[in-house]
């Protein structure tokens, strides 16, 4: 039965309700973008949902039982003050073509999406950095093919605004190092002591390496593949180029 003309109204209104709220949340995450670029982000979006789970209580505690400490290590410090090695280490590791591309390594996926395939699951993502810092800044961490094309359009939208210094520089100060360890300050400082100006080749190389999985990291630091991993991005790293 055809649709009548006031049921084809609705859906063209709703439809195009839709798109304006589309629209507007684009024009929402670039605003940001914007202010980004001359501001640093106090928190992420990847910060929250981990400052969320640090307030639940313990798995197996009683009911009414104190929650985990709602501590968040994290330190902002200016491009000039992260070392050289981990520039170049997390380059090496994470996105090596990271200076030259538009955002996206289209090889780099294209690898990955056969590596998958081979294996039969999900072994390597094929991001780059900046697809990495545009989810941690805005969105979760759940798979979907929906937040993957919201991922693309932030990067992009980050990509434009930013220059690569700018986006190496943000991205080295929101990662993830560790449980609640935010940023190559306080990575440096966690697992060796020192600032993240200080950090030598070899400290640098595992901290790159920590990056996949740094929850797990922290707590088997001796792990036979973390001590691989970092011999090979240690060979690799003085090739890496920096903006």
């Amino acid at each position: 039965m055809p649709l009548s003309a006031g049921v084809r109204l609705w859906a063209r209104r709703a439809a195009l309700a839709s798109l304006a709220l589309l629209a507007a949340l684009q024009f929402w995450y670039f605003g940001w973008v914007l202010y980004w670029k001359w501001h640093n982000p106090v928190q992420t979006a990847f910060m929250q949902h981990d400052l969320e789970r640090l307030e639940r209580p313990l798995p197996g505690a009683p009911p009414g039982a104190a929650h985990r400490p709602r501590v968040q290590q994290r330190v902002w410090v200016d491009y000039g003050r992260i070392s050289a090695n981990l520039k170049r280490a997390v380059i090496a590791s994470e996105d090596g073509r990271f200076v030259s591309h538009d955002g996206v390594d289209w090889e780099a996926m294209q690898k990955a999406y056969q590596d998958n395939l081979r294996r039969g699951h999900t072994a390597r993502g094929g991001s780059t950095i900046s697809q990495q810092l545009a989810k941690n800044l805005f969105l979760s961490s759940r798979r979907s093919y929906l937040r993957k094309l919201q991922e693309l359009l932030i990067t992009f939208m980050i990509e434009a605004a930013w220059d690569k210094r700018r986006i190496l520089e943000v991205y080295l100060n929101v990662v993830e190092w560790g449980d609640g360890v935010y940023g190559a300050e306080a990575g440096a400082r966690h697992y060796y002591g020192i600032p993240a100006a200080s950090l030598d080749q070899d400290q640098a190389a595992r901290m790159a390496a920590m990056l996949p999985a740094p929850k797990f990291f922290d707590r088997h630091r001796d792990s036979g593949y973390l001590e691989q991993r970092s011999e090979i991005i240690q060979k690799t790293l003085p090739f890496a180029q920096i903006p």
